[in-house]
């Protein structure tokens, strides 16, 4: 019996030995899963979100203060540039233009009536010329036949009563001549002073349509126009309500909002982190959460070069306080193919592909992890560091990933390029088909370099299972 009992105590204590040493030999075994270096192809996408705008819209404000008497659309209506959508109330400004379209008429009957005296005057003048040429001409004969009258009678061939008529005559023609010049140069003086009524009357009438003009002008301020084809997105008035102009973001100063929907876009916010990424002409696929199940395409149109406050939404150079909260850039997006359905002001999302690597070297992105060049080191003297050139070499963090070596884990420095949704390109520091640890999150960031590892991806396939 007692045989039997010292043999029970000697194989307790041989198991027991046993186990220890299992125990002893794997104090340091850290049990890791793993994946292999492969090639893929990746696709680097920015997410954003924002809501659905017009690329072109104007928000139509009053010209002038009064109240609304007609609209002449309703929301979602389509109009044509140049169309009335609304009126002011304007029976002054009416009466003002009405009142000028009669001084107008007055100044324009004045100047006709100059014109018309003018004409006759013209006529008279020339009537007088004519008559002024005909004495003239008669003042010339009768000078002919006194000059042979006198020379008949110093020969003493006619008589004197002849002789005399014929003086007579001419001293008769002269003075008719300086009549008839006389009567000239008064109609001339006459004319000269229908003239400057005339131009007088013509600058009344000028002055008249000008006015006439800024009264159109004033009168046409009442009437709401589209300044282009669109729909309109909004009319936040009604008829009765008063409006008021000039007054910035005013409710009381903006009567509707037309849209041209023919360039729909998607306004969208991109982190900073990111905008660095996104270029001109960039693919984007759009998604609206009033659509659901339904993708859209679209290309960027439009980088943001001022920074947005995510808090407020101010630009950042509007800010009065400088600070380091997260900001973002607008970023605009054209759809290519917008569904009937749509509507500005619908939110929205964007996932903006910034770059494609087919088949590239690829890992997963939780296998990446960041390490001291100090804590590389394996030799035990470097963990004190005298020197402070060396000091701060060994506190350079460097990017890489574990790969199993024969049971070991190694650190090994790698350079990535883009990044895909789950996976990231490798441009420099492993090969193909290397075993790289990927898990435990927990291990990946407490692991050693050069420590022991074992491979149990049995977990990891029940993951991959399970999604």
């Amino acid at each position: 019996m007692r045989k039997v009992i010292l043999a029970i105590v000697v194989l307790a204590l041989a198991g027991g030995g046993v186990y220890a040493g299992i125990r002893w030999s794997k104090r340091d075994l850290v049990t890791v899963q793993t994946g292999t270096v492969s090639r893929s192809d990746l696709t680097a996408v920015v997410t954003a979100s924002g809501e659905i705008k017009p690329r072109t819209y104007i928000n139509i404000g009053a010209n002038a203060q009064g109240r609304i008497i007609e609209l002449l659309v309703k929301e979602g209506d389509r109009v044509r540039k140049g169309q009335v959508v609304a009126r002011v109330e304007h029976i002054q400004a009416q009466a003002d233009v009405a009142a000028q379209k009669a001084a107008v008429a007055s100044a324009l009957a004045d100047s006709a009536a100059s014109e018309a005296g003018m004409k006759v005057q013209d006529d008279t003048i020339t009537t007088a010329a004519a008559t002024v040429d005909h004495s003239k001409s008669e003042l010339e004969r009768t000078k002919v036949v006194l000059d042979r009258y006198e020379q008949l009678w110093q020969h003493k061939l006619v008589a004197k009563q002849d002789y005399d008529q014929k003086v007579a005559d001419y001293k008769s023609a002269e003075a008719a001549l300086r009549e008839d010049q006389s009567r000239l140069a008064q109609m001339n003086a006459q004319r000269a002073q229908l003239a400057a009524q005339l131009a007088s009357a013509q600058r009344r009438v000028a002055q008249a349509e000008a006015n006439q003009t800024r009264l159109d002008d004033v009168l046409a301020k009442f009437d709401a126009t589209a300044p282009l084809d669109g729909v309109v997105t909004d009319l936040p008035v009604r008829v009765g309500e008063t409006v008021v102009p000039g007054v910035q973001n005013s409710a009381a100063s903006t009567i509707m909002t037309i849209a041209d929907m023919s360039l729909i876009t998607a306004e969208v916010r991109v982190d900073e982190t990111d905008i660095v990424n996104v270029q001109l002409g960039q693919v984007a696929n759009i998604t609206i959460d009033a659509i659901p199940n339904r993708t859209f395409t679209g290309k960027v149109i439009e980088i943001g070069n001022t920074a947005i406050l995510r808090s407020t939404g101010l630009a950042a150079s509007q800010s009065a306080t400088s600070n380091q909260e997260a900001k973002d850039f607008k970023v605009v997006i054209a759809m290519d193919d917008p569904p009937e359905e749509i509507r500005p002001g619908l939110s929205c999302s964007a996932k903006i592909t910034t770059a494609v690597r087919p088949n590239v070297l690829s890992i997963p992105l939780q296998a990446l992890t960041v390490r001291k060049k100090a804590d590389l080191d394996a030799s035990p003297d470097a963990v004190v560091q005298t020197d402070s050139a060396a000091d701060k070499a060994g506190r350079e963090e460097l990017q890489g990933v574990f790969v199993v070596n024969n049971g070991l884990a190694e650190f090994h420095k790698v350079e990535t390029g883009i990044t895909g949704a789950t996976d990231i390109e490798v441009l420099s520091g492993l090969n193909e088909g290397d075993q790289i640890i990927t898990g435990s999150y927990k291990v990946i960031r407490t692991l050693r370099n050069a420590a022991r590892v074992t491979v149990d991806n049995r977990r990891q396939a029940a993951t991959d299972t399970s999604t």
